[in-house]
C-alpha cells in the first residue's frame, strides 16, 4: 500500500508563503490503478513528483508497505518506475536498442536473462513487431509505450505516469490507458496516472481530484459524479471553482472512510471477476525480491557503446566531426606554406665587410620578422582550432540529454559512470582530432623544435577546451545556452591570450590563467622551438612566455576543474 499522511509542500512567492500541496492524504491499496486529475495548475505532477521523491516534501510523511519513507530510505530503484512527460530515449537507436540499454542500466543479470527480459517487455506492451524501428520513426501512442517499457524492465512495484496520453488520438488514448490497467494487475503493481483527460475514466479504479493543491475528492469514478452532483465527469471542474479549495479538502476528509470502504469493495471485485486473487499486502508473497543493480563498470560499458552508436547512426554530427578534422588541418596548411619559405631564409650567416654585415642584419631582422610572425600565428591557429573542435565535441554532449539523463539516475545509474563514459568517448575525438591536426600540418609544415612537447601541447589545448565546455554544459539548463557560453569562451581565446596584441599588464594577470590557448601557445613556443626560431618569435610578441612546466601545470588544472565542474553538474538533479 502506498500511503500519504498530511504531505505539504511549502514554497516562497516573492516573500509569502505558497502551498503547492496542502495537508494531502490518501491510500492507494496493491494492484490499484489511479488516475490524478484536475484543472491546470492544481498540483497533479507537483504530487506525483513528491510521490517519486523528485520534489522534497516541507511536511507530511509517505509510506510505503509501512516503510516510512522519510525515515527508513527511499524507495529502492527497482520498487519504482518514472515515466515523465518528456522523452526518454534516444531517437537515433531502435525500439530494442533503446528497451536493452535501459534494462542493462538496471538489471544486473547475464545475456539470456536480459534477452528473456526485454522480449517479455516488448510483447507486453506490444512493441514485439515494431523492435527494430528506429524511435525518430514512431508515432506518439509507440513513444508512450516505448516508455513504459523501459521502466518495466525491472519489474517496479509501482508505476508513476506523467501525462503519457497527452497529444494522443482517442484511440490511442484509450489503447495506453487499457495498458496500464493491465499493468496494474501484474505482481500488485500500482500505477499512478496524472492526466487532463476526462475521457477514459471508467477504466481507472479510482481517481483523485486536485484542486489548487488540496484532495478534494479520492474515490471510483462511479462515485466521483455522485460526491459532487454532477451527471457527467467534464461537469466537475466547473464544480470545483464553486468553493474554495479548503473547503473541499474539509469536505472530503469528512466523508473519507465511507468511499474508501466502498473503494475496497470494488478494488477486491476486479480480482474477483478476473479469475485472480487480490495481492498480499505484504510485497511478492511477503519477500522482498531485490533486483541487484548492475556495476559500475556494467553500467559505464553500456553508456560508453551507446555513445558510440549514437555518434554514428547520428549522419549530420557524424559528417560535421569529419569536416573539422579534415577541413581545419588543410586551413592551417594553407597559412603555413608561405612560413615555411621564411623558416628557411632563417639564418646567422653576415657580410664579409662592415657594409654588407649591416645590410645582412637589416635582411635578417626582416626575416626574423616574418618568420615569427608566421610560427606564432601557425601555433596559435593549430590550438584555436583544436579549441573550437573541442567546444564542439561537448558543449551540448550533457544539457542535449539531460533529461533522459536524470530520468537514468532515477533510475539507479550511477553519476561516476555517465562521467567516465562521457570523458572516454571525448578522449577518443580529441587523440583523433589533435594527432591528425599535429600530423597534418608537421607535414606540410616541419616544426623546427620538439615535436613531442608540441603535440603534447596541441592535445592539453584540445583537452582543456573540451572538458571545460563539458563542464559548461553540465551546468546550464539547456543545450542552447551550453552552446552559447562555450562559444564565448572559444572567442576571448584569442584576444586575451596576447598571442596577437598584448593586454595592459593587470589584465594579462587577470585573464591569462583562465585562457587555455596562451598556456598551450606559450608552452610549444618556449618549451620546444630551436632557439633562432624561438628569438624571431620574441622579436616580434610583446607578451611574455611561461615556463613549460608552468604551461603544463596550469593545463591539466584546465582539464581537471573541467571535470569536476561536470561530476558536480552531473550529479545535481534537474528536472525541469
Amino acid at each position: 500500500m502506498l500511503e500519504a499522511r498530511n504531505i505539504c509542500l511549502e514554497v516562497d512567492n516573492d516573500g509569502e508563503s505558497l502551498f503547492l500541496l496542502s495537508d494531502v492524504n490518501f491510500c492507494i491499496p496493491r494492484g490499484h490503478f489511479t488516475a490524478i486529475v484536475g484543472p491546470s495548475g492544481c498540483g497533479k505532477t507537483t504530487l506525483l513528483k513528491a510521490v517519486a521523491g523528485i520534489k522534497e516534501t516541507t511536511s507530511g510523511t509517505f509510506f510505503w508497505e509501512g516503510r516510512d519513507l522519510a525515515e527508513d530510505g527511499d524507495f529502492e530503484p527497482y520498487e519504482i518506475g518514472y515515466v515523465p512527460q518528456f522523452s526518454i530515449a534516444y531517437e537515433e537507436l531502435t525500439v530494442d536498442e533503446n528497451v536493452e540499454s535501459s534494462a542493462r542500466l538496471r538489471v544486473d543479470a547475464d545475456d539470456d536473462e536480459l534477452d528473456e527480459i526485454i522480449d517479455s517487455v516488448l510483447e507486453e506492451t506490444g512493441l514485439s513487431e515494431i523492435a527494430d524501428r528506429p524511435v525518430k520513426l514512431l508515432s506518439g501512442g509507440q513513444k508512450r509505450r516505448l516508455a513504459l517499457a523501459m521502466e518495466l524492465v525491472s519489474s517496479p512495484r509501482i508505476l508513476l505516469c506523467d501525462e503519457v496520453t497527452s497529444g494522443l488520438d482517442p484511440r490511442s488514448e484509450r489503447e495506453i490507458v487499457q495498458l496500464l490497467h493491465q499493468l496494474s494487475m501484474k505482481d500488485g503493481r500500482i500505477v499512478i496516472s496524472v492526466t487532463h483527460s476526462l475521457a477514459q475514466m471508467e477504466l481507472y479504479d479510482s481517481i483523485i481530484v486536485m484542486v489548487r493543491g488540496n484532495l478534494a475528492y479520492h474515490g471510483s469514478p462511479e462515485t466521483m459524479v455522485h460526491y459532487f452532483g454532477e451527471q457527467d465527469f467534464e461537469n466537475v471542474y466547473p464544480k470545483l471553482a464553486m468553493r474554495e479549495p479548503d473547503e473541499w479538502r474539509q469536505s472530503w476528509l469528512k466523508h473519507r472512510l465511507d468511499y474508501y470502504q466502498r473503494l475496497e469493495r470494488k478494488h477486491l471485485a476486479k480480482f474477483s471477476a478476473a479469475g485472480l486473487q487480490p495481492p498480499s499486502p505484504s510485497p511478492r508473497n511477503g519477500e522482498e525480491d531485490d533486483v541487484p543493480q548492475p556495476s559500475f563498470m556494467a553500467q559505464f560499458s553500456t553508456l560508453l557503446k551507446r555513445r558510440f552508436t549514437i555518434l554514428f547512426r547520428d549522419r549530420m554530427q557524424l559528417w560535421l566531426q569529419v569536416a573539422m578534422i579534415v577541413i581545419f588541418p588543410i586551413l592551417v596548411a594553407l597559412f603555413s606554406s608561405k612560413g615555411q619559405e621564411q623558416l628557411l631564409q632563417l639564418t646567422d650567416n653576415m657580410g664579409s665587410d662592415l657594409a654588407a654585415e649591416v645590410q645582412a642584419q637589416q635582411a635578417q631582422a626582416e626575416v626574423r620578422a616574418r618568420v615569427g610572425s608566421a610560427v606564432s600565428g601557425i601555433i596559435m591557429f593549430q590550438v584555436i582550432l583544436l579549441g573550437l573542435m573541442g567546444s564542439n565535441n561537448s558543449s551540448r554532449e550533457v544539457a542535449g540529454e539531460r533529461l533522459i539523463m536524470e530520468k537514468e539516475k532515477f533510475a539507479g545509474t550511477s553519476p561516476g559512470a555517465y562521467l567516465a563514459s562521457k570523458i572516454v568517448f571525448l578522449s577518443v575525438l580529441v587523440l583523433i582530432q589533435s594527432l591528425w591536426m599535429f600530423a597534418f600540418v608537421q607535414y606540410c609544415w616541419p616544426l623546427r623544435g620538439d615535436v613531442v612537447n608540441h603535440l603534447i601541447f596541441l592535445l592539453l589545448a584540445n583537452a582543456a577546451m573540451t572538458t571545460m565546455c563539458l563542464g559548461i554544459s553540465a551546468n546550464c539548463k539547456t543545450p542552447d545556452q551550453a552552446s552559447l557560453l562555450s562559444i564565448y569562451l572559444v572567442g576571448f581565446q584569442l584576444p586575451l591570450s596576447g598571442a596577437v596584441l598584448a593586454l595592459p599588464d593587470f589584465v594579462e594577470t587577470f585573464t591569462q590563467p583562465f585562457i587555455s590557448a596562451y598556456w598551450a601557445w606559450s608552452g610549444s613556443v618556449n618549451g620546444g622551438l630551436e632557439s633562432e626560431v624561438l628569438k624571431a618569435v620574441n622579436s616580434i610578441v610583446q607578451t611574455s612566455f611561461a615556463d613549460r612546466t608552468v604551461c603544463l601545470a596550469v593545463l591539466i588544472g584546465h582539464v581537471l576543474v573541467g571535470i569536476i565542474l561536470t561530476y558536480i553538474g552531473v550529479r545535481r538533479t534537474r528536472w525541469e
